[in-house]
């Protein structure tokens, strides 16, 4: 289903790990994209950055304007699939498999704090390493290159990479050739969240589509001009295109 410029995919979170888990039995690697708004509204300003999502093989609906856009153009998005469940539900997941993790990214101290909280929820996990790069370190090809090698020589078969679209996506694309049977999640803040740094909204309030609030509540400084000024009234854009969408088909 495409919503904006990204195609979404009617997958629910336990359909994400039986394909990974089924990928890495056959020996093959791949990526998850987890769409939000902010995520599908710099693809459908930037065709560079679509082209960027397109590269994943698993493109899930992260947000639920995502979601309703879909429903209301006639696919049924079962569910929303966010980057901070997946932490948990693919760490599972590879702990059964025996598939070791790597966590990169967050502030120093943060992936080695999420990988003890997962070490406690799933003691088979196998950690094969955690690393927090320095800020700026993307701009540099030498820095950059040196992450790349860290991860390689670590060997993971799935690595957790919260970094921020689309810097995260973009060091994945490099990591990827090195790692080709290894699973990559762009997991954005689910590696904080992991370490508790910080926490999800109330069940009820995630499925009302709010969390979004909370998040707002937890950091306003950083997200205050993203959400309102931006994510918002693409939102809105949206799913108005997408009921536009429904009404054409069904006046057919």
């Amino acid at each position: 289903m495409r919503v904006g410029a990204v195609h979404v995919m009617a997958v629910t979170e336990t359909g994400v790990a039986d394909h990974v888990s089924r990928e890495w039995a056959a020996g093959r690697g791949g990526a998850i994209v987890t769409a939000n708004v902010d995520i599908v509204r710099a693809a459908t300003r930037d065709p560079a950055l679509a082209a960027l999502v397109a590269r994943a093989e698993l493109v899930v609906a992260d947000g639920m304007p995502v979601v309703w856009a879909g429903r209301l153009a006639g696919t049924r998005i079962p569910e929303r699939v966010t980057g901070a469940s997946l932490v948990h539900t693919l760490a599972g997941r590879a702990a059964r498999d025996g598939r070791p993790v790597y966590l990169l990214g967050g502030d120093e101290g943060v992936p080695e704090a999420a990988a003890r909280a997962l070490l406690e929820r799933y003691p088979a996990l196998r950690i094969a390493g955690t690393h927090s790069p320095p800020y700026g370190f993307d701009a540099d090809p030498a820095a950059r290159r040196a992450v790349v090698e860290r991860v390689r020589e670590a060997g993971p078969g799935l690595v957790l990479v919260g970094l921020g679209f689309p810097k995260q996506e973009r060091l994945i694309t490099e990591l990827r050739p090195e790692l080709p049977a290894a699973w990559f999640l762009g997991c954005g803040a689910g590696i904080a969240m992991a370490a508790g740094q910080f926490s999800r909204a109330p069940e009820a309030l995630q499925r009302a589509g709010g969390e979004w609030l909370h998040r707002l509540a937890l950091e306003p400084r950083r997200l205050l001009r993203r959400y309102l000024l931006h994510d918002a009234p693409f939102a809105v854009r949206l799913l108005t295109g997408a009921l536009r969408a429904r009404l054409r088909l069904l006046g057919r």
